[in-house]
């Protein structure tokens, strides 16, 4: 069973009767779930990850308004909590908020996921917020929340993305991948120099996977968990192996040719779903004409000033 599963069973054995008991005025106003870092919150763990930082347990996540009438005496209802549920040990139990299980408000939560106590309203704050932030923010399960404030704060940051951001962090890997993957990849290793042609295919692997996931309308996580989330992308799963030939195949003369058949497959697919979204008006097999195609669409002329390479992060 995956700490998730654990975690929503915990709550439903121990949570949810904790609430209905203790705190029956206050039960439909809390949202109660699993977010934020950790293999388990996106579902990800495997037996090896019970070794670091695996715990049971579940966050409580409470308007400010509320945390103050009932907010420690719910800290010490959790904290009464068993300390073990099916042969996993609870994340340690503290009156200061710590870890990412227990009481918390929700600025809190997003002060610890996204830096800041609230949503993006300016278009500079959502450009210049790291992706995996964002990813980490929506990634988990909420359990219960009658009251709705929570998963619609977490709906707003999943959905909410102002389209002429998105265009432009679109533009930015598109022209950052063409120049990595269809230009200096094949420049470096003529010229001799197999590591910059090997940084230069990270450098397009990193720029094609953010593509990707923001094409399939998904955040593209912290870069441990990138190709694993890549499985469960339909739009582009398929790639995973491709991408492995790319990264953990040497560059020689066999593989050479091959690889720039690969960036060019894995560069036509980003093409052909930039041009079924509607986001380019470009036919060009080469991405950094769709940077500029998909730059010429943005309408807001302070995010179109922006150096056509510039994706915030």
């Amino acid at each position: 069973m995956q700490g998730l599963d654990i975690c929503r069973a915990f709550f439903e054995e121990h949570g949810r009767p904790m609430l209905h008991e203790q705190f029956p005025d206050y039960e439909n106003r809390i949202a109660v779930g699993v977010s934020g870092p950790g293999s388990e919150c996106y579902g990800f763990d495997d037996e090896i990850s019970r070794d670091h930082d695996f715990f049971a347990g579940f966050a409580l996540w409470l308007t400010e308004e509320d945390e103050e009438k009932i907010g420690f005496r719910l800290i010490r209802a959790y904290n009464r909590l068993p300390d073990e549920f099916m042969g996993v040990k609870l994340e340690a139990k503290s009156c200061f908020s710590v870890g990412k299980f227990g009481v918390k408000t929700i600025p809190e939560f997003l002060r610890n996921s996204i830096g800041s106590s609230s949503v993006p309203q300016r278009w500079e704050e959502w450009f210049y917020l790291p992706e995996h932030a964002l990813a980490q923010a929506v990634n988990g399960e909420v359990f219960v929340d009658s009251l709705g404030e929570f998963s619609a704060i977490r709906k707003t940051l999943k959905y909410g993305m102002p389209l002429d951001v998105k265009r432009k962090k679109l533009a930015a890997h598109c022209a950052l991948a063409a120049q990595a993957g269809q230009y200096n990849f094949a420049r470096c290793y003529r010229h001799g120099e197999a590591l910059a042609a090997q940084t230069a295919l990270f450098e397009f692997t990193d720029h094609a996977l953010r593509l990707m996931f923001s094409l399939g309308g998904e955040y593209l996580p912290y870069y441990k968990w990138r190709f694993r989330a890549l499985k469960s992308l339909d739009k582009f799963s398929a790639f995973l192996s491709d991408f492995s030939m790319l990264l953990t195949t040497p560059n020689n003369e066999e593989t050479f040719l091959k690889k720039q058949a690969v960036v060019e497959k894995i560069a036509a697919a980003i093409a052909a779903e930039l041009q079924r979204q509607n986001l380019t008006h470009s036919n060009s097999d080469y991405l950094e004409n769709h940077a500029l195609s998909i730059t010429s669409q943005i309408e807001s002329a302070p995010i179109r000033a922006l150096h056509l390479m510039d994706f915030g992060e």
